[in-house]
């Protein structure tokens, strides 16, 4: 390992005083955070560029940095088709789930599940995120405190709390306006980083074609897996199919990413903010993709983990770096901002998602109950700094575990399959399903989540087979070395794999589907059997005593226009004697009392200020009453 020179300490410090400077200037200027609005939503004020960078930086953070471009360099491309679900998958997020939340405007998602089964549901629907969110922090903040063991002499304990106390200062201090802003330098940095090794990689190699043929004799090149194998790692079906539930639970139904889209002015703003993601969010994948390849060109024929140079594949990035930019002053100093700043612009919206949801979901309701008083906007600011302090606090503990839960890049998406999955189905029973109720929904939830833990950290799982490395070329041939720090990797047989419990070789990135379709369909079958049986109910989704007229805003969008319309009030115009006579019509109501009615339907349409703003098309394409003229 190599010490970072004066250059490379200096704009590191200056990465990390910078983001902690934001959050101080965040904190004197404006509403200085005094208001709940303000600290956890921004004011509902802020400009779309930033909210799209924040909706990358918050998830495809040092985890893509790292674990991608070991991903390409260790197992090939097949990886990247992962992208084609994030194209399929942002219209469903964008015009079917984010109109549902928008009209909420809370500061935690989960009240929708209140609003839709009761309360219950949604505080295991908190539960459940909190424990996804609290896993996944200790993953993000060990992966740069790993990245500098590979390249310095600085201690991770120290890499592990500097980061944690930087992020949690400036998160506490400037609330969501600091997370945002600094979400826009730090996701220039990760791209810094990013393409630092792509051009040290051309450099080396003299062209792309080089390091493109390179890849072509190391059999990295796959795009066309069509394996319908579920235990077969990564094929077309897994990268779309298990991307695009991966990609819903996370950008769809995650409390950390609807903050952020809930943070612009209005919803066309919002859906505008998470298109532009997008592309941004290809972008990194494919360049951290292809960052891979340039390292495999290097090592082709010398892999440092076989020599023994790193303790894990992981570390790859960092020691390519240090072998190509060690001499270049300040270079090797800029890639390890990037990383800290990718670990840094996820953990602060984690924290800070994280104590919306345990203000929201836990204590406003702990308090209601035991003082029969809400919580004034003053003392709602200042439980949210706390619990941001504490949050921060937990998620450095939680690091120190990090090792146990497997590869950057597999682990992180594994906790997002295994939890998220669930949670997908479960807000999806809510919102496409009108029969669907708080049982069927829990009983629904617990066999996702049973069954996705089962699969997901049951043991013992078979070695990933890794594609062939060499150590033809390197000066010293390692007979033994340390177990990966995070994958068991193995390039025996894959006929070996028979030997292990069928289930626990089932692909990661199946994790999240299993956990969605058991959720929706078992909640489904449950809510049908427990209506029939009388053991539950959802009159409070229905505005009137006999359960005709539904609150229809709780669902998507086409299924809310269809039961909105399908529950207007009928208007008959008959015809009178006047009328004969050049007289005027006479209206009625048929079926019903027109008073009721009206009254009923008044209450549904009123449920909310924001109802009109979020389906704008039901007011366009249907009048207050169906009118029928009878002669």
């Amino acid at each position: 390992m190599e010490s970072l020179g004066a250059w490379d300490y200096t704009i590191l410090a200056f990465v990390l005083i910078l983001s902690a400077s934001i959050g101080i200037y965040y904190r004197l200027t404006g509403g200085k955070q005094k208001t709940t609005k303000e600290f956890l939503l921004a004011d509902r004020s802020m400009p779309i560029t930033p909210v799209a960078f924040s909706l990358m930086a918050s998830f495809m953070s040092a985890i893509t940095i790292l674990g991608v471009s070991m991903e390409n360099y260790q197992y090939g491309t097949m990886f990247v088709v992962i992208n084609i679900s994030y194209v399929l998958s942002t219209p469903f997020a964008a015009y079917l789930i984010l109109p549902v939340f928008y009209r909420l405007k809370t500061a935690s998602v989960y009240e929708y599940l209140q609003m839709r089964f009761g309360y219950v549901t949604r505080l295991c629907a908190s539960l459940a995120f909190s424990l996804q969110m609290i896993l996944y922090m200790g993953i993000v903040l060990f992966a740069p405190a790993l990245a500098l063991e590979a390249v310095t002499k600085l201690n991770t304990v120290f890499s592990i709390i500097i980061i944690g106390v930087v992020c949690t200062f400036y998160a506490t201090l400037g609330g969501m306006k600091a997370v945002l802003i600094t979400d826009i330098f730090q996701s220039v940095l990760m791209f810094v980083a990013v393409y630092s090794v792509i051009i040290c990689g051309i450099i080396k190699a003299g062209s792309i074609s080089e390091i493109w043929n390179a890849a072509v004799e190391g059999d990295r090149i796959e795009f066309l897996n069509f394996s319908i194998d579920p235990t077969t790692r990564h094929t077309v079906w897994t990268q779309i199919i298990g991307g695009c539930a991966t990609y819903l639970a996370i950008y769809g139904v995650n409390q950390t990413q609807v903050q952020r889209l809930l943070s612009v002015r209005n919803l066309k703003s919002s859906q505008s903010a998470l298109w532009w993601n997008l592309p941004i969010l290809m972008l990194l994948s494919f360049s951290t993709c292809f960052s891979g390849l340039c390292i495999y060109y290097l090592y082709r024929k010398c892999d440092p983990y076989e020599e023994g140079r790193i303790n894990s594949r992981d570390q790859i990035m960092p020691l390519f770096v240090v072998d190509t930019m060690g001499d270049m002053s300040g270079l090797a100093g800029l890639f390890i901002s990037g990383i800290f700043c990718a670990s840094l612009s996820t953990i602060s919206s984690a924290i800070n998602s994280l104590a919306a949801v345990t203000l929201e979901d836990y204590i406003k309701p702990l308090l209601h109950v035991m003082s029969k008083k809400e919580l004034s906007d003053e003392k709602t600011v200042w439980y949210s700094k706390i619990l941001t302090l504490i949050y921060g606090a937990v998620c450095i503990g939680i690091a120190f575990l990090a090792s146990s839960l497997g590869g950057v890049l597999q682990a992180s998406l594994s906790i997002f399959g295994i939890i998220g999955g669930p949670l997908l189905g479960l807000f999806t029973l809510g919102m496409y399903i009108t029969i669907a109720n708080q049982k069927g929904a829990l009983t629904g939830l617990a066999v996702g989540l049973g069954m996705s833990f089962w699969i997901g950290f049951g043991q013992p799982k078979p070695p990933i087979p890794s594609l062939p490395m060499s150590t033809e070329e390197c000066p010293i041939t390692k007979t033994s070395h340390v177990s990966d720090l995070f994958l068991s990797t193995n390039t025996k047989a894959v006929e070996e794999e028979d030997h292990y419990f069928y289930l626990y070789r089932i692909s990661y990135m199946w994790y999240a589907v299993i956990g969605f379709l058991l959720t929706f369909f078992v909640g489904l079958i449950f809510s049908w059997i427990y209506a029939k049986l009388n053991w539950d109910s959802n009159a409070h989704i229905y505005t009137d005593p006999g359960c005709t007229l539904i609150k229809y805003d709780l669902f998507v969008p086409p299924i809310a226009n269809r039961l909105r319309r399908k529950q207007m009030p009928v208007v008959v115009v008959t015809g009178t004697s006047s009328e004969m006579g050049g007289g005027s019509a006479t209206p009625s109501t048929v079926g019903a009392d027109e008073a009721q009615i009206a009254k009923s339907v008044t209450n549904s349409t009123e449920l909310s200020e924001e109802n009109d703003n979020v389906f704008p098309e039901v007011e366009e394409q249907t009048p207050r009453h169906r009118v029928f003229t009878i002669s």
